[in-house]
């Protein structure tokens, strides 16, 4: 019995580090500070204020948009797709999508 608990334990611990591991590698799907959103580089350019609470306005946003690589917009538009990573930037999500992507 005891090498049959063992076993398991060492199964659970295996599944759950390969878990966490595997999260933290895919940005954990939680913002993981992994997220294109949560980069403040990339994200500085759509904020008037350095704290990226003011959003700038709907032209201001589309021409820093525009501005972008199509592969920084794509990795946003996925990102802004994650729910729970998009819950935490509602308002630049908004806005992309009525841009519809600007991936053109």
């Amino acid at each position: 019995m005891n090498f049959k608990m063992l076993t398991m334990g060492a199964m659970a611990l295996a599944m759950m580090t390969g878990s966490a591991l595997a999260d933290s590698v895919n940005g954990g799907g939680t913002g993981g500070g992994t997220s294109a959103l949560d980069n403040q580089e990339k994200m500085a350019p759509f904020y008037t204020d350095s704290g990226m609470k003011t959003m700038r306005s709907d032209k201001e946003f589309k021409v820093a948009w525009m501005a972008m690589k199509k592969e920084d917009r794509e990795s946003m538009m996925k990102d802004c797709g994650d729910q729970v990573v998009s819950k935490s930037h509602d308002d630049f999500c908004a806005k992309t999508k009525q841009l519809g992507g600007g991936t053109n």
